[in-house]
């Protein structure tokens, strides 16, 4: 309950903020660099190397490239035939495909299916949906971003990209088996516990939900598969064509119809595809989730 209060409380400070201009303009920017640059990577260093590899990661993990994948084929088409410039058409492959499985999704599991579900979460959440954020994502957000779009230039962009040099050290520490000095994995998760309230006071400095909107139609169609198709693929296909059962099946739906990832709004926003209908997205994404969850779950229990 804590983590859905704190939740809520950041967007509505960092709305307060903007509205009483209590804080400078540059606000977004430095928030926004100080997560990517410091709190994911943390993130990774922290958790990766205590994750074992076994072929059970197989189903949780499958869960985000899925959904990934299947965003980039539905919008990058939709995008083709109905014209759609390059922003709008990445935004709306990060935005609807990249789930928020771990600040939404921790204290919504740990309330249904309490540490079993958790460590299901741990899959879906690390192999899964923040390395698709470090590689794919990056790559769509490059590939749609204004400028040049040349491979050399993508690859340098991942590469540099401070998540996934993390990702990588993270992955060569258990390559290697190497622990992390106590000292400094305790420092790790430190910090990697500034992303969610930085991120959400960020999503929050910058809404502004118009009902004029132009984006309202965009944002009904992407929470439209982020909330409902996604996690209706995952329960086809792993309850019914794998035959699969159990709490960490149905973690896995779950996770699959979280709200938007905050992260991916500040990737988004960072290499300039559509920043207020990203920020939509999470903060009308976000409410709208408890609801369609409830309804996974009571599907889920029947």
């Amino acid at each position: 309950m804590s983590s859905i209060i704190l939740l809520f409380l950041c967007l509505f400070l960092g709305f307060i903020f903007k509205k009483t201009q209590i804080f400078p303009k540059e606000t977004v920017v430095v928030l926004n660099k100080f997560v990517i640059y410091i709190s994911i990577p943390a993130m990774a260093l922290y958790y990766l190397p205590k994750i074992e590899m076994s072929p059970k990661l197989l189903f949780p993990v499958g869960v985000a490239w899925l959904g990934f994948l299947i965003s980039f084929l539905l919008f990058s088409s939709l995008g083709k035939w109905l014209g759609w410039s390059k922003s709008l058409t990445g935004c709306m492959i990060l935005m609807s495909g990249l789930a928020n499985t771990s600040f939404v999704g921790i204290p919504v599991i740990e309330a249904l299916y309490g540490k079993e579900g958790l460590e299901t979460l741990v899959l879906v959440d690390l192999p899964g949906t923040f390395i698709m954020l470090s590689t794919a994502g990056v790559t769509v957000a490059a590939m749609y971003s204004r400028g040049s779009t040349s491979l050399k230039q993508i690859t340098r962009r991942i590469l540099r990209f401070p998540p996934f040099m993390a990702f990588s050290f993270g992955v060569l520490l258990i390559l290697l088996q190497l622990e992390v000095p106590e000292v400094v994995d305790s420092v790790f998760e430190k910090l990697s516990m500034t992303i969610s309230p930085l991120a959400l006071v960020s999503v929050g400095y910058q809404l502004n939900l118009e009902r004029r909107s132009k984006h309202w139609g965009f944002l009904i169609m992407g929470l439209s598969y982020q909330l409902i198709l996604w996690p209706l693929i995952i329960f086809i296909l792993y309850k019914s064509v794998f035959n699969q059962s159990g709490v960490n099946i149905n973690v896995c739906v779950l996770e699959a119809g979280m709200a938007p990832m905050i992260t991916a709004a500040i990737v988004s926003t960072a290499y300039g595809l559509k920043p207020k209908l990203s920020n939509m997205m999470v903060s009308i994404g976000i409410p709208a989730s408890f609801l369609t969850l409830g309804i996974w779950y009571v599907i889920l229990s029947i």
